[in-house]
């Protein structure tokens, strides 16, 4: 059983990054952890895009999140989780845990997010607390801030170099290679 404690909110931390940093080509992903176009983007389209651009270091792949939020609790509650294993556990983790939050998207409970935590090495009490103190949201409404600077107004959105594209394999992998 975990204490859940109110701590100070965490204000600034970058965005999760994967693939190369340095590429010239950056998507950015900008998600609801309880959107379900989100979820599907998640399981359909980026295990693909993942495979040959990221794997492959060809791409820099950057997450931003924009609770909208779906879901009052989940949007930002998962969002705060997830960016709580980012801060301890790394980008590699964070990505991980999102993947897990995605696909589980229909079962978010307090004992899931900790599940997920432990599966990626991150402790889960510090990561229910996290999410049910939104610890991460002064970095949360950072992201949403930057979305509706970029003109971002649902979720999912993919953006290549500042190029809005479909959220499909396609389309990204179009704008991406006209990039590369």
């Amino acid at each position: 059983d975990c204490t859940i404690s109110d701590e100070g909110a965490v204000s600034e931390l970058d965005a999760p990054v994967a693939g190369d940093p340095e590429a010239g080509v950056t998507l950015t992903v900008f998600e609801d952890f309880a959107c379900p176009h989100c979820r599907d983007y998640h399981l359909d389209v980026l295990p693909t895009i993942w495979a040959e651009y990221v794997e492959t270091e060809q791409i820099r792949y950057e997450h931003r999140d924009l609770p909208i939020p779906v879901s009052q609790r989940w949007s930002w509650w998962v969002a705060s989780a997830a960016r709580g294993v980012q801060d301890t556990v790394g980008d590699a983790a964070f990505f991980e845990f999102a993947s897990t939050a995605f696909e589980r998207q229909s079962d978010y409970s307090m004992s899931m997010l900790a599940e997920a935590a432990a599966s990626v090495d991150a402790d889960p009490c510090a990561t229910q607390n996290d999410a049910a103190n939104e610890v991460y949201r002064p970095v949360l409404e950072a992201d949403r801030s930057l979305a509706q600077e970029v003109g971002v107004d649902g979720t999912p959105e993919t953006v290549v170099n500042g190029e809005f594209v479909d959220s499909n394999v396609a389309a990204i992998s179009a704008a991406i290679a006209s990039n590369l």
